[in-house]
Formats: structure tokens, sequence, C-alpha cells
């Protein structure tokens, strides 16, 4: 009896020591608006994976957004946005690298700079009465 209860008192506090290590996950939604076709979401993709603490990124091209989980001790949000930020395309606040951005080939910059990105829709004009 009592060494069933001391391997029991052990193994819940191996599973406490193991829960504390546990690293917090975070989840972050980014919007990158010039990221509009399958190159863009590649490029955005592989640049992003050899980033520490970067666990899973997901590039939306249809909705300009960039879904990315990743671990909070490692690296944090800003450090994301700068990331995407040198990859030539604008994340949330962070405007894109004029370098990085001129080295994008033609197809993946924007429309007003003669990119081949579709023109950007006009927001629906409110009906009036």
């Amino acid at each position: 009896m009592k060494k069933g209860l001391l391997t029991f008192i052990a193994f819940i506090g191996v599973v406490m020591v193991a829960q504390a290590q546990t690293k917090p996950v975070i989840t972050a939604t980014i919007k990158t608006p010039n990221a509009a076709c399958a190159l863009c979401k590649d490029r955005i993709e592989t640049y992003l994976k050899r980033y520490d603490g970067v666990m899973e990124i997901n590039v939306n091209y249809r909705k300009g957004e960039t879904r990315v989980k990743y671990i909070s001790d490692r690296t944090d949000i800003e450090q994301i946005k700068t990331a995407i930020s040198n990859c030539g395309y604008d994340a949330d606040d962070v405007p894109a690298d004029a370098e990085a951005y001129n080295r994008l080939p033609k197809s993946c910059k924007k429309f007003a700079d003669g990119g081949g990105h579709p023109k950007p829709k006009a927001p629906p004009v409110p009906p009036q009465q």
C-alpha cells in the first residue's frame, strides 16, 4: 500500500514539473493586404518557417490575412511582423521594407506600382434616401 502511494505521489510530481515547463502558444492574425497570390503565400510561409518559435503559418491571400501560431517565450508578434516586412509585404501597421519590396517579382507587386495583383475594389457606396 505504501509503495503504491509513493509511486502515485512521484507520478503526480513528475506530471506537475512537466506541465510547468510547457511554453504558452499564441495564435495571431496579421493583415497582409498586398500578399494576394499563391506565390506571395509560398514566399511568406517559407520565410517565416526559419524563425525560432514559429510553429505554424497559414497565409490566406484571398482575405489578405496571415495566421501564425508561435511560442511566446521564443518570439513575439512584433518580430513576426518585422519578418513579414523584411520579406517585402505590409504587415498590419509595419510597412514593407522598400528594398525587399523592390526585389519581389512584378507579379507580386501592388497594382499602383504596375504589378500583377488586381486593382483594389472601391468600398461600396451606401444607398441614399
